[in-house]
C-alpha cells in the first residue's frame, strides 16, 4: 500500500524556503544543501503540475499558485499541531514544548523560582523561554503565553492576571548623601532622575504616586534616559547616577542590604499589574495549560 503523504518533507521544505527568503537559508536552517532544497521543490511542483517559486538569483518569490498553497498548507500543519497539543499529557507523564515570553523585570526576578519547581515536576517539558523588553506577536512568533506589564489593549488575547506590583522610588546612600533626600514631589525638580522609555510607545514611562489619597503621575526628566533595558536604571541607581522608580520584588534584596534607599515611603500605594496572556482560538496543550497554572501559583 502507498503512502498518500510522503511528500510531507517536501512540503516542509517549501515553507522553510518561503520563511527563510532563499534555497540557501533554508538549506542552513535545515541542516542540509541548497541542492537537496531545490529537489524538494522541484519534487513537490511536478506532483502539483504547477509552479510555486519564482527563481531569482537573490530570493524565491511566490506565484499565485504558491501564495495559495503556501496559506493551505500552513493551516493544514497548524491543525497537526492543534492535534498534537490536544492529546500531550493525557496518557502518562506530561511532556511536550511550550514557547514562553517575558520581560527582564519578571524573567530576572519573579520567573526563576517558578519555573525551577515547574521543571522539577515535569521534567518532559520543554520550556523555550525569551527573556526580553519588548511585547512579541504571539501568533506571527509562534508563542505560546506571554506575561506582559500594564494595562492591556483590547487585542483579542485571553489574559490572567499574575499579581499588581508595588512600586517604590530608591537611591545609593552615596546620592543621597551628596544631594540630599527628596521630601516631596516638589524636591524631585533638584535631583538627577533616571527615566527609561517604554520600547512598544518610544514615550517615558511615568512615575506612579499616591499622594494624600490621589494618584498622580508624573513624567521624569533628565539628561540621562535608559532604554531597552528597563533594569538599567536600578543599576544605574546603584552606582550614585540618580533616582529611579522600580518594583519592590526588583529592588528588596538591594534595600536590605543597603546598596539601595527607599525614598518618599509616603507617596507609596500604586503598583502594576503582571499579566500572562495566550490566543485564545489556539487549543492550549497540556503542558501550556500547566505552565500558566504555575505562573498563577495554582500547581
Amino acid at each position: 500500500m502507498s503512502r498518500r503523504f510522503d511528500h510531507l518533507g517536501d512540503v516542509e521544505t517549501f515553507i522553510a524556503v518561503v520563511d527563510h527568503g532563499s534555497l540557501t537559508a533554508a538549506a542552513v536552517a535545515l541542516a542540509t544543501t541548497p541542492s537537496v532544497v531545490s529537489r524538494a521543490v522541484a519534487r513537490l511542483e511536478q506532483r502539483l503540475g504547477a509552479q510555486l517559486l519564482r527563481r531569482t538569483t537573490r530570493r524565491q518569490g511566490l506565484t499565485e499558485a504558491g501564495r495559495l498553497y503556501l496559506e493551505q498548507a500552513r493551516a493544514a500543519f497548524a491543525q497537526i499541531d492543534e492535534a498534537e497539543r490536544a492529546i500531550q499529557g493525557q496518557g502518562g507523564e506530561l511532556s511536550g514544548r511550550v514557547r514562553l515570553s517575558v520581560p527582564t523585570t519578571y524573567g530576572h526576578y519573579r520567573l526563576p523560582p517558578l519555573l525551577r519547581r515547574f521543571a522539577e515536576r515535569y521534567p518532559r517539558v520543554r520550556v523555550e523561554l525569551n527573556i526580553a523588553n519588548r511585547n512579541v506577536d504571539l501568533v506571527a512568533e509562534g508563542f505560546d503565553l506571554a506575561v506582559r506589564l500594564g494595562a492591556l489593549p483590547d487585542s483579542g488575547l485571553a489574559a490572567r492576571k499574575l499579581e499588581d506590583a508595588a512600586l517604590c522610588v530608591v537611591a545609593s546612600p552615596e546620592y543621597l548623601r551628596r544631594r540630599g533626600v527628596p521630601k516631596n514631589l516638589d524636591d524631585l525638580a533638584a535631583h538627577t532622575l533616571l527615566p527609561f522609555e517604554m520600547p512598544s510607545t518610544g514615550r517615558i514611562a511615568q512615575w506612579q504616586f499616591r499622594d494624600d489619597g490621589r494618584d498622580v503621575d508624573w513624567t521624569p526628566e533628565s539628561p540621562l534616559q535608559v532604554t531597552d533595558d528597563v533594569l538599567g536604571v536600578v543599576s544605574l541607581a546603584e552606582h550614585g547616577l540618580g533616582l529611579c522608580q522600580s518594583y519592590d520584588f526588583v529592588v528588596a534584596q538591594r534595600v536590605a542590604a543597603g546598596t539601595l534607599v527607599e525614598t518618599l515611603p509616603h507617596l507609596r500605594g500604586r503598583s502594576r499589574p503582571f499579566s500572562l496572556i495566550y490566543a485564545p482560538h489556539r487549543r492550549l496543550s497540556a503542558a501550556s495549560r500547566a505552565l500558566i497554572d504555575a505562573l498563577a501559583g495554582e500547581s
